[in-house]
């Protein structure tokens, strides 16, 4: 049984919303952000207290794209998916779904998570310093990327929805959720089809402290 440590609002999300859209049967077990360096079973598989975490038998992972990776490559050919949440490496769309699975994560979460951590944990005086405008002006500019495929295609590997999709946008509702930042109508129309997946819809049912929060954003 595929077990996810997850603390909610995280980016376990991903990793439970690509686990629905696969259609594989897991176990969610909540960590506690603020005490998880007390967990003693989670930290036993994951020492550095990273979130979310993933234990399947043998194999224990970090990072939400490392294991949405794993989870496709591993689980494929079980999964009850109609449409797979990858191409295919020989696939044209195999690039292009590359870098915007990864461009999720590296370009977007990471760099927009110092922008709210600055704004919402720094004191008063150092909430808008000199990394955190950087960071903001990188995540445009990233963003800005992101635009430019949706302007030729409704997904971002193409006519297909895939963990790129996954990835991209949990970065954007982080960024809109966390950071206050306003979607573009190209993102805001590209996360309509996204979120309005019937996996989302089950991924957030399990992640209630994630839909909790969402619900209570300001608009």
């Amino acid at each position: 049984m595929i077990t996810v440590y997850g603390s909610f609002p995280s980016r376990s999300l991903r990793v439970i919303w690509a686990l629905e859209e696969l259609g594989l049967e897991y176990h969610m077990r909540p960590v506690d952000l603020r005490k998880r360096m007390e967990d003693a079973e989670f930290m036993a598989i994951n020492p550095a207290g990273f979130l979310p975490a993933m234990q399947d038998g043998d194999v224990a992972m970090v990072d939400s794209i490392a294991i949405i990776e794993y989870l496709i490559a591993r689980y494929a050919d079980a999964s009850t998916s109609e449409a797979p949440l990858a191409p295919a490496p020989h696939d044209p769309a195999f690039p292009v779904y590359q870098q915007f699975l990864h461009l999720g994560e590296a370009g977007l979460a990471g760099t927009i998570q110092l922008v709210v951590v600055s704004r919402n944990f720094a004191p008063e005086a150092e909430r808008r310093n000199w990394g955190a405008r950087w960071a903001l002006e990188q995540f445009s500019r990233q963003l800005g990327w992101v635009t430019r495929q949706l302007a030729r295609t409704p997904y971002l590997a193409g006519e297909a929805f895939t963990a790129a999709d996954i990835s991209v946008s949990y970065a954007r509702t982080f960024a809109r959720r966390a950071a206050g930042l306003t979607l573009g109508e190209a993102e805001q129309a590209c996360m309509a089809r996204t979120t309005g997946r019937d996996a989302y819809s089950r991924a957030l049912d399990m992640c209630k402290d994630t839909k909790a929060w969402l619900a209570a954003a300001p608009g």
